[in-house]
């Protein structure tokens, strides 16, 4: 019953093995090369390399970008423009009248803003990894993660917030007539005639806060801030997504992705800053001027400067701060990914 199978010619033998062979052939042929990685995920990194190189760039950001932060934020405690006329107008009267140190008040208590970093990135996405398990769209996995990152972040820093945009409108009140008793420009009553260190001055203000208000007022304006930067940051994660995955379409292979990436962010933080810019200018004279609700602050502003004061004020400043943040937020932050990226993965990342 065997026997056939052991008298197989050997020019049979010779036609299975060139049949293998072709089969292996053709195998090697049809075998698609690796997918390229165009997001990198966060069990893909080494965190003992991410996190230190995430902090340092966050700090550098920041720490270049400050001075659009304090000209946004005085721009929008002003009334109508008493002050400045514009971004260019405000740079050039506070270098003027105080210096390179001008455009960095309140700069230390607002460093602070890279521990809530820290917990906001991780945040973001330790929920895109969870969501991931799920059939859920990308777009919807950043919105969330992005929501989920904002909300965590700013019950962090708000605290260090109220007291840097004390310290960074006390620059409106430097120098003018009346400055001392007028609540607007000095709602802590502060003597600003009193020379006093940055340590001294921010000790002040934290204690004047405390007076004031109590421990809460160290979280005022917190509803606020949530109403701004959660609908701002699910948002902005989801735009990035979603301008990322249309530019990756409609780009030549040889563009670099990176590139892509940060267009799309930059892309990304024009059209939030557009559609949440009146939020943003409520919480800052809420943080500031402690005093109303939500509601009687859009009151306020509406009765004084109208529909362009409510979503015009401060714009062109938030524009430019945004921009500049966005580009260098997710060219820090993409690249420091591409290099914590695990070494199995590292050939499939495209730069």
């Amino acid at each position: 019953m065997f026997i056939g199978v052991w008298n197989t010619s050997a020019s049979d033998i010779e036609v299975v093995r060139g049949v293998e062979k072709g089969s292996m052939a053709a195998t090697m042929v049809e075998t698609p090369p690796p997918q390229l990685i165009t997001t990198i995920e966060w069990s893909m990194m080494d965190k003992n390399k991410f996190f230190p190189l995430y902090t340092l760039s966050s700090f550098t950001v920041r720490c270049a970008l400050y001075p659009l932060t304090l000209v946004k934020t005085q721009i929008q405690v002003q009334r109508k423009k008493e002050a400045y006329k514009g971004v260019t107008d405000a740079i050039t009267k506070i270098y003027r009248n105080e210096g390179i140190s001008g455009l960095y008040r309140g700069f230390w208590l607002s460093s602070f803003q890279i521990i809530s970093g820290v917990f906001y990135i991780s945040t973001y996405e330790g929920v895109r990894h969870e969501l991931g398990k799920y059939d859920i769209s990308p777009k919807m996995k950043s919105f969330i993660g992005g929501g989920c990152a904002s909300l965590v972040g700013q019950t962090v820093i708000v605290p260090f917030d109220v007291l840097s945009q004390h310290l960074m409108v006390l620059g409106l009140a430097k120098g003018r007539p009346g400055a001392n008793k007028n609540p607007k420009l000095n709602p802590l009553g502060l003597d600003l005639e009193q020379r006093l260190s940055k340590a001294a001055l921010a000790r002040e203000v934290a204690l004047r806060v405390y007076r004031l208000h109590g421990p809460l007022g160290y979280y005022r304006g917190y509803t606020a801030s949530l109403a701004a930067y959660v609908p701002n940051s699910a948002l902005w994660w989801a735009l990035y997504t979603a301008y990322q995955d249309e530019l990756l379409k409609i780009s030549p292979t040889w563009v670099s992705h990176l590139f892509i990436q940060c267009v799309a962010g930059t892309l990304g933080g024009f059209t939030t800053t557009i559609l949440t810019n009146p939020l943003d200018i409520v919480r800052a004279r809420l943080q500031v001027e402690g005093v109303g609700s939500m509601r009687q602050v859009f009151k306020e502003l509406w009765r004084e400067e109208g529909l362009s004061g409510l979503y015009a004020k401060g714009l062109s400043a938030r524009l430019a701060q945004s921009a500049c943040f966005s580009f260098s937020i997710i060219l820090g932050y993409e690249t420091i990914k591409r290099f914590s990226v695990s070494d199995e993965y590292r050939t499939r990342v495209r730069w």
